[in-house]
């Protein structure tokens, strides 16, 4: 009940505080293709039913038809004033109309598209479809770089599975386990906190896991000094090869 009402509160007036940022580059995307500045999306939410998210469009019209649902930095549908946009993480705002209409929290697991998402979750990862997915959690921010990760991948799908997948379940896991009120804060602080310092913010990641007592392994990929390495995802011994099964 707490969480509910602080996700009304702080999405009703963090709309209210960049509503006209948002309306100054709704016109400015609009003014470049003449299409609708918003892109509206089916993900997968709360036990596994569908929701439109809604987003401030960063791509080309009609970019989704493409079938890729990873996006790189070098990605060429990315349109340039969709890089400010992605810069300065306005799709994401935008989806505190999802918060104040229940269909997100403020923080919890990214939604997934179901083709490339929930498809291939396993059991361990079906138990994320047991909360409201958030607009940040900690896997968000240990893979805000998620674009640069898969530039220049010629299956940015496959490899999002092999390096980036895995480890995102098993830190919204990790936040499953140990969420509260408090733990959300401290979030959504060290959410804001990455925008201005990466370095910072993974460094207080990194303080949050240990206190949450996570292993060791985890705590190390989500300090993110190393290179990341192809994993199986939690409840499962078999790195993604293909997904051509899907």
């Amino acid at each position: 009940m707490i969480k509910r009402l602080f996700d009304i509160l702080a999405a009703f007036f963090g709309l209210l505080i960049v509503s006209p940022v948002i309306v100054v580059f709704c016109l400015g995307i609009w003014l470049r293709d003449f299409h609708n500045p918003f892109y509206v999306a089916e993900r997968i939410g709360r036990r596994g039913r569908p929701f439109r998210m809604v987003k401030l469009r960063s791509m080309i019209a009609d970019a989704d038809k493409s079938g890729v649902t990873s996006t790189s930095n070098t990605d060429n549908r990315i349109t340039w004033i969709g890089r400010l946009v992605r810069a300065a993480k306005l799709d994401e705002i935008t989806q505190l109309w999802n918060v104040l209409w229940s269909d997100m929290s403020l923080v919890g697991p990214r939604p997934n598209v179901t083709k490339w998402g929930i498809e291939l979750y396993t059991d361990e990862e079906m138990r994320l479809l047991g909360m409201r997915p958030g607009i940040t959690d900690i896997s968000s921010i240990v893979f805000a770089d998620e674009g640069a990760i898969l530039a220049g991948a010629k299956e940015p799908d496959l490899l999002y599975n092999q390096l980036i997948r895995p480890w995102k379940s098993r830190l919204s896991l990790t936040y499953l386990e140990h969420q509260s009120w408090w733990l959300d804060v401290e979030l959504i602080v060290i959410t804001i906190v990455g925008l201005f310092s990466r370095d910072l913010a993974l460094k207080l990641i990194e303080k949050v896991l240990r206190g949450l007592q996570a292993d060791d392994d985890l705590i190390q990929v989500a300090s993110r000094r190393d290179r990341l390495n192809p994993a199986p995802p939690p409840g499962s011994d078999r790195i993604v090869t293909s997904l051509n099964h899907v």
